[in-house]
């Protein structure tokens, strides 16, 4: 598939899933978290919200740089 997401956007469809909150809540709590900088926010994401490690750092990855990935 030419379109498929790649990169931290394909792992968005099993976040959602597995934790039952649409990719805009976690980005949107991205922006207001107190950590800042990769490792700190992953580390926020799995402390506080019990996301698996690729999972909170498909989230930071994408956050951090929109622009490098394609979101449909």
């Amino acid at each position: 598939m030419a379109n498929a997401p790649h990169g931290p956007a394909s792992y968005f469809p099993a976040i959602e899933a597995k934790y039952g909150r649409g990719v805009d809540e976690w980005l949107t709590l991205l922006d207001v978290a107190e950590p800042t900088g990769h490792t700190a926010l992953v580390a926020w994401l799995k402390a506080e919200h019990g996301l698996g490690h690729g999972h909170a750092n498909a989230l930071v990855q994408y956050h951090l740089h929109p622009e490098k990935w394609a979101r449909d």
